[in-house]
């Protein structure tokens, strides 16, 4: 889940499918790499507080073994649902690292590790472009990305997806990509233009669906459960089901 541009729902879509998947008896792993910690935080996980993080497998990166990769997780109220979580250190990754070699594959090379312990692995990623995005992107088969139905956003968007081009020409390979609109109000006719802007600007790249507008994950989010799991009959979780749906169409398991 990436996008140059904060509030999108990057979080909220990382929980939400990982939840689903969860309840599908999938083996799942949330990555959290965004410095700020809110995927961390959402599940009551205190980044300052932690012996081990996401960091941690970045420091290791010479020596990364599948158990110095396992002992960074945490376990979640879900049984199949674990969390690689933030810290704060993650913010002085590209000053401290950014210009090491190989430092863009680290992640890819640590999920190798755990391919066998884990189904799907959903990463959240900070809105800045750095060494932390750059990984994730490295790392995924799919990336998508969440935008808000607000014409701000869509200028967010447009940085995302130049990002993306530079991306495939250093690496050599295409990213497959589907931009997820996200807090949709059908009430509000600036929604709908931004929607419309999004399709035409876009085409092809676009879910055919959009997330709306639903108080229900906020209220999720305080009980630090997934919206699937506190409140399964909501208009947003139906929402994400549907795309979830589609997503595992087109999408292997690892």
């Amino acid at each position: 889940m990436a996008n140059q541009k904060g509030g999108v729902g990057k979080t909220t879509t990382t929980v939400t499918l990982g939840g689903l998947l969860a309840q599908q008896g999938k083996r799942v792993l949330l990555v959290d790499t965004d410095p700020q910690a809110s995927l961390s935080y959402y599940f009551g996980i205190d980044s300052e507080e932690l012996s081990s993080s996401v960091y941690d497998v970045f420091k290791a990166a010479q020596t990364l073994d599948k158990d110095k990769v396992l002992d960074c997780l945490c376990p979640t109220k879900l049984d199949s649902l674990f969390i690689l979580p933030a810290s704060m250190a993650l913010a002085t990754l590209d000053r401290t690292m950014g210009a090491q070699g190989g430092m863009g594959l680290i992640l890819k090379k640590a999920f190798a590790l755990v391919e066998n312990e884990f189904d799907y692995v959903l990463i959240d990623c900070p809105p800045v472009l750095g060494v932390l995005m750059v990984n994730a992107v490295a790392a995924c088969e799919r990336l998508l990305v969440p935008v808000q139905t607000e014409f701000l956003a869509l200028k967010g968007l447009q940085r995302m997806m130049h990002t993306l081009e530079i991306m495939a020409k250093t690496q050599k390979r295409e990213f497959q990509h589907l931009i997820i609109p996200t807090m949709y109000d059908k009430r509000v006719n600036a929604a709908a233009d931004a929607y419309k802007v999004l399709c035409e600007d876009y085409k092809g790249q676009v879910w055919s669906g959009v997330i709306p507008v639903d108080t229900r994950f906020r209220d999720a989010s305080q009980r630090q459960s997934p919206p699937s799991v506190f409140c399964p009959k909501a208009r947003g979780v139906f929402a994400y089901q549907t795309l979830l749906k589609q997503l595992q169409t087109t999408i292997r398991t690892i």
